[in-house]
């Protein structure tokens, strides 16, 4: 079953609600596509249904899968898909419903209890992935010979295959499944509960943490300072326990690993993602060798454009002197990016114009609202949900651009059915971050002046380095807290040393950092619900930024190979999708090209000030 949320990048939102008079109506999901309530009927049909469909499915193949025909194991697998389209259903309607409104305790036991219901019933289920890899490769490739319908699944199986060095005995293969919601699922949620219930006092004015990021944007360098010391303040309080779900989670990646004789802490994702571990790499390596060329000299140009000897923490993602504060209302925000997908291909914008129009979006801020922004494919025969925070900023317009290009991407991907749909999250980024880009270009071509087109330019630029040169430091820093909590339990002055060690490096001699921002690894949810997935973000821009430069050179069919890219789903490897575009991300060089984009508009930029 997959997630409803796919974590923000380094969101910053502010207060807001439907009907703002600057935003216009905001849309909010209308659910029933799914279920009508919690106690509808056709829930509790289904919930029935898989609880005697799992049971079924394992008194008819647990110990047979050896015995099956190529028709019979296609039958077996279909069956299991249905299952988890069921289970999909279910666990997305119950976590949507609770992500927008974490806080509310009816919520949170109605997702707990559906959670909790779903993992008894699928206990039986365990045997399958077991006994599936005790199959000796020949007998499988007889089958898929057989069967070209079963032969559509093989990417499944050889996924499935690829934990058989790491797979554990049946018994503590089912312990783990049976233990998992008191393990990593409960200190997610206690995560998540106390992130939104936090409240920070600037100048005097409570606000959630949304409210609060996003006055680290704020024109007022010293309400940008207020905000920080404010985070900085409530996070140095929850310490403690922010460090104890940190030292818990790790800890318990690290016992789970070592039983599976994985070698690295990363290895897992590098499994989960179908990406080998010397591209990931090459990816970070490529990035960090490139931080003077890229953040540092950015920043160094932030520096001069502030008038400040140099820059503190809370001026990263300051607006800039010459940019004119405005905000863009919803129907504008709707228009700009649905004009952006249309101008590259006509059946991007159809694919994206019913999101704003049957209740697939959720964009206000609202009290208890989970933070940042997602988007959930759900299951492949209903639709994707895209949640924002939507505040009205240029950022923002870019956000909803990011989020419906997932949304596009699965609703193509759909069509490979449950199991072959689903894309690894170093693919996942591709469709976001190419729609970010149209969006940008689309802006850029518009921009009236030279001032404006700094101000676009500056904007990308911090976007860029907010999806590389930060998620690579993040994801350095989830390196050395998960060496480290294996030699022993990490202190919160620890944790808080780590996160310091990276932050200089990444963004460079322009910064200064306050008492405080040491604290400042203890809101980000991807360490919590989804250790290492950071440098996916990394992986799709620098993918992107190599597919967009082979767009702008007049690639012919470009528009049609990228559809296919998007239909295939989780169903073709990173070489095999990127192959029709003459691009191999294996080789190092593909990491330069996409860097060497970022360098180009700091380049442009640098020549601005000539």
């Amino acid at each position: 079953m997959r997630h409803p949320i796919r974590p923000p990048r380094d969101a910053n939102a502010a207060p807001g609600g439907p009907g703002d008079r600057n935003l216009g109506d905001l849309p909010e999901w209308d659910l029933t596509d799914l279920y009508a309530a919690p106690d509808a009927p056709e829930l509790a049909r289904d919930m029935d249904w898989l609880e005697t469909a799992c049971a079924d499915f394992a008194a008819d193949y647990r110990g047979k899968l050896a015995d099956l025909d190529a028709a019979g194991m296609l039958d077996c697998v279909l069956r299991h898909e249905k299952i988890d389209m069921i289970t999909g259903r279910i666990m997305s309607f119950a976590g949507l419903r609770y992500y927008q409104q974490t806080t509310d305790p009816e919520r949170a036991k109605f997702l707990s209890d559906c959670q909790d219901r779903i993992t008894d019933f699928s206990a039986p289920l365990v045997f399958f992935a077991l006994e599936l890899n005790r199959l000796p490769d020949n007998h499988l490739d007889a089958l898929f010979a057989q069967n070209a319908d079963l032969a559509r699944y093989r990417p499944i199986f050889e996924r499935l295959r690829a934990m058989r060095p790491h797979q554990l005995s049946d018994e503590l293969e089912q312990f783990l499944h049976d233990q998992s919601v008191v393990g990593a699922s409960a200190w997610n949620k206690l995560f998540d509960e106390t992130i939104a219930g936090l409240t920070f006092d600037v100048d005097g004015e409570e606000f959630g943490i949304e409210g609060t990021l996003n006055f680290l944007t704020d024109p007022d360098r010293t309400k940008r300072e207020s905000a920080a010391r404010a985070l900085a303040r409530v996070f140095a309080r929850q310490l403690p326990l922010f460090a104890r779900v940190h030292n818990t989670l790790a800890k318990e990646k690290e016992i789970e690993d070592r039983w599976r004789h994985m070698p690295t802490p990363q290895y897992g994702r590098h499994l989960a993602n179908h990406v080998e571990p010397e591209v990931v790499e090459a990816l970070r390596d490529a990035v960090v060798a490139a931080y003077p060329k890229l953040s540092h000299r950015y920043y160094e140009l932030k520096r001069k454009w502030l008038g400040l000897d140099r820059l503190q923490v809370w001026d990263r993602n300051a607006p800039l002197p010459m940019e004119q504060q405005r905000v863009v209302g919803w129907d504008a925000a709707r228009d700009m990016v649905l004009d952006a997908y249309s101008g590259f291909a006509p059946a991007m914008g159809e694919l994206a114009e019913p999101f704003f129009d049957k209740g697939w979006i959720d964009a206000a801020v609202k009290p208890g609202k989970a933070p940042g922004a997602f988007a959930h494919p759900t299951v492949t025969d209903v639709h994707p949900y895209v949640m924002l925070n939507y505040l009205g900023k240029p950022r923002d317009v870019m956000t909803l651009a990011h989020e419906l290009g997932h949304g596009v991407h699965q609703v193509l991907a759909a069509g490979q059915g449950e199991l072959l749909s689903a894309t690894p999250l170093t693919l996942a980024e591709t469709a976001s971050v190419f729609g970010e880009m149209l969006t940008f270009r689309k802006l850029l071509s518009n921009a009236k002046d030279d001032a404006e087109r700094k101000v676009l330019l500056a904007g990308k630029v911090e976007d860029m380095i907010n999806t590389v040169v930060r998620q690579i430091a993040f994801y350095d820093f989830e390196c050395k807290l998960h060496a480290a909590r294996a030699e022993g339990e990490l202190t919160p002055e620890g944790i808080n040393a780590l996160w310091m060690s990276v932050q200089g490096e990444s963004l460079g001699p322009a910064f200064t950092f306050m008492d405080g921002y040491e604290t400042f690894w203890a809101y980000i949810p991807h360490f919590v619900h989804s250790p290492f997935y950071v440098y996916a973000y990394a992986f799709g821009d620098g993918l992107v930024n190599a597919l967009y430069a082979v767009y702008e050179e007049g690639d012919p069919g470009f528009q049609d190979k990228y559809f296919e890219m998007l239909k295939a789903g989780g169903s073709k490897h990173h070489k095999e999708l990127l192959a029709p575009f003459g691009l191999d991300a294996s080789d190092p060089a593909f990491w330069d090209k996409g860097l060497s984009m970022i360098s180009g508009l700091i380049d442009e930029l640098e020549a601005m000030e000539e």
